[in-house]
């Protein structure tokens, strides 16, 4: 099984009104909202530790120094 095919679960809490608007807005683009916080995540990560991130699976930053 690849890595990308791995999974594990992330809870977390948001207003119910958020969560509300977010599901709304996911629909919109004919995606759910799992499949939008993934997106989210691996934006975050890649603009943080740069497209190659898994080759520093550590989760530490790249020192840019």
């Amino acid at each position: 099984m690849s890595q990308e095919q791995r999974t594990a679960r992330l809870t977390l809490l948001i207003d119910p009104d958020k969560k509300k608007a977010f599901e709304a807005l996911c629909r919109e683009e004919d995606v759910t909202p799992s499949q939008k916080v993934r997106q989210f995540i691996r934006d975050y990560v890649e603009a943080r530790l740069g497209p190659d991130w898994k080759e520093n699976l550590d989760g530490r930053a790249p020192d840019n120094s």
